[in-house]
């Protein structure tokens, strides 16, 4: 593990030992550590398909994630936790995993190894909390810090986070990273990149206020300082250019089923970033929910920016399979930025959920029209094996002035305990 820096942790700990109540913790004793613990136990299988319209092969994996590990009690509000990972392939190596060199496939990005998930120190008082070590952090809708969970190899964070919440509607979030464990590892070999490093090294703040004011509004500002040493927009850029400073505004809430959503953030260059960044972000969504059922209709934009290289906005921490369509086209966004303009929505079917989508993709600078994808999901729990879950999915996306056509599939069985 990288350094932690815990001197960042102290403002935290001291601000919540002096407001603790010995009430607070009158019935908790040090055994509680070990009587109040919890085991930790997730294995998730997977197939995945590709078939891109190009020279690559395509790719046919089968893996398998299993996670392990152990969450304490509580004591006077400190708690631990630590957890591993392993990613094991089944049966031939029918796919590029960006490690094992099979470069004559279509990608999946799901390398074998193991490694510590989560190895962390937390805090807990009624004003807030405090975490030290190698944790999960996932803000917002993750739009731009996230744990990237649909990979088998989950993005973590190295580092110190705390949270205060001095008003009751009002949670204000901070943290320091040093290091990202990225879906690519656990460790980097003769394949890798400077687009897909295991570790990205550098030095990050993450800002966030979010203030519930009722369920009609929720008000989130935030500012996102990423200082990303080792990482590039391609593998001939130079180092540093995925580096900046993100500052952003998101409304939403909801009344009587219906929904909404509207956001805004600009990007500028940080920590060294060899390019000048000046892009935008806009999001506005509505949507509709009844009897289970919802619907959504948005357009999202990440602007562009002329000049040498790819100064386009983008979202290097997300969890970017959630955005933009599943089949991954749009993961680094384009030199002319991408308008998505999409319709999709879930609905409650023979005890599980079926989820459909459309997209629209285009330049947000020039003409280009980038293409079309369909998205079309279900996942159902298995009956009478509690914690076992299926999921079958399908991305089908139609090139137009981008990339090629892609189509993948996806068959899950996930167990937690």
């Amino acid at each position: 593990m990288k350094n932690l820096h815990p001197h960042h942790l102290t403002p935290y700990l001291l601000s919540a030992g002096l407001l603790c109540s010995p009430a607070v913790f009158a019935q908790e004793t040090f055994s509680s550590l070990f009587t109040d613990a919890k085991p930790i136990l997730d294995v998730r299988y997977r197939y995945e398909h590709v078939d891109q319209d190009n020279a690559l092969e395509h790719s046919n994996a089968q893996t398998l994630r299993t996670r392990v590990g152990f969450q304490t009690g509580k004591w006077y509000g400190l708690s631990a936790l630590v957890e591993a990972d392993n990613v094991s392939r089944l049966g031939d190596a029918a796919y590029n995993s960006t490690r094992n060199g099979q470069t004559d496939y279509s990608v999946v990005a799901d390398p074998d190894g193991s490694e510590i998930n989560q190895a962390l120190l937390r805090y807990d008082h009624e004003l807030g909390s405090a975490i030290v070590g190698r944790q999960r952090i996932n803000l917002d809708n993750q739009r731009f810090v996230g744990g990237v969970g649909w990979r088998q190899n989950e993005q973590t964070y190295d580092g110190v986070l705390g949270q205060l919440q001095p008003l009751d509607k009002l949670t204000l979030t901070y943290a320091y990273i040093d290091n990202v464990n990225t879906i690519f590892g656990p460790g980097d070999n003769r394949f890798d990149n400077r687009t897909n490093p295991a570790n990205v090294e550098g030095h990050s703040h993450l800002i966030n206020a979010r203030y519930a004011y009722s369920p009609e509004l929720t008000v989130t500002a935030y500012s996102y300082l990423l200082g990303l040493d080792n990482i590039a927009t391609a593998p001939a850029a130079a180092l540093g250019t995925l580096s900046s400073k993100t500052t952003g505004l998101r409304l939403n809430g909801a009344l009587h089923g219906i929904s909404y959503a509207l956001e805004y953030a600009r990007q500028q260059d940080y920590a060294g970033n060899p390019q000048e960044l000046s892009s935008e972000y806009y999001l506005a969504e509505l949507g509709y929910a009844l009897k289970g059922a919802t619907l959504k209709a948005g357009v999202e934009v990440l602007g562009g920016d002329s000049g040498p290289g790819n100064r386009a906005f983008q979202t290097p921490l997300a969890t970017k399979h959630a955005f933009q369509g599943w089949a991954d086209t749009f993961l680094l966004t384009p030199a002319d930025g991408v308008q998505d303009v999409y319709l999709g929505g879930t609905l409650p079917l023979l005890g599980g959920t079926l989820q459909a989508w459309y997209h629209d993709f285009r330049a947000e600078r020039g003409s280009e029209q980038y293409g079309e994808e369909i998205n079309i999901g279900y996942s159902r729990a298995i009956p009478l094996v509690k914690g076992l879950v299926a999921t079958v999915k399908y991305a089908g996306y139609d090139a137009d002035d981008y990339s090629v056509d892609t189509e993948k599939l996806w068959a899950q069985l996930q167990y937690s305990y």
